[in-house]
């Protein structure tokens, strides 16, 4: 009789080998079915953002302004052109004074002031006075020569179109004896931004 321990212990684990096996049938059923895929490519090109400053039909900024004294006017013709691909939220001009200082950008009350004007048509003359056919449309200004302000007015905001620009800089007739041999380099920089942002 001692032999009933030994024969349940056999049949405990010819059941659990049982369970097994119809466990291990039963996951190939799960594993067996259709299947079917698709795929597709999607095609993304990023934009840029390109402007660039030529000279117009005259004087460009890299012609120096001498002999100037109160009164006068400095005028120069410079076409701004977007040769990007996309068009633009704004376009901002920062002017900055290279050292050493001097009352023509310095003094904000009598020192140089700022304008620039744009011509649709294209400004005409080799030399100033730069003529408009039409209407001249104001783009900055009248301001101090020295600051940071978004132009308006422009039509380079649009890919690959360009804006012909008039930048003229005064010497207030209040101009004293200080501003007598001052001397100065005018640096213009002119930053772009992206459109808004789209769902596309």
């Amino acid at each position: 009789m001692g032999i009933s321990m030994k024969t349940t212990s056999g049949k405990l684990l010819a059941s659990a080998a049982l369970v097994a096996t119809a466990a291990g049938v039963a996951g190939l059923g799960t594993y067996g079915a259709f299947t079917d895929s698709t795929a597709a490519d999607q095609k993304v090109a990023a934009g840029t953002v390109d402007i660039d400053l030529g000279a117009g039909s005259g004087s460009g900024f890299d012609v120096m302004a001498t002999d100037v004294l109160p009164g006068d006017t400095i005028e120069r013709v410079v076409t701004l052109t977007n040769n990007g691909s996309s068009n633009l939220n704004s376009i901002f001009l920062t002017t900055s004074a290279a050292e050493p200082a001097s009352p023509l950008t310095t003094d904000t009350v009598n020192g140089l002031k700022l304008t620039v004007e744009r011509c649709a048509e294209g400004w005409t003359g080799s030399v100033a006075p730069y003529k408009c056919a039409g209407t001249p449309q104001i783009v900055l200004g009248p301001s101090h020569i020295i600051g940071s302000q978004q132009l308006n007015n422009l039509q380079s905001l649009t890919a690959k179109k360009s804006d012909s620009l008039k930048v003229t800089a005064v010497l207030p007739k209040e101009a004293g004896n200080s501003f007598q041999n001052a001397a100065s380099t005018v640096n213009f920089l002119f930053d772009a931004t992206q459109r808004t942002a789209v769902t596309k």
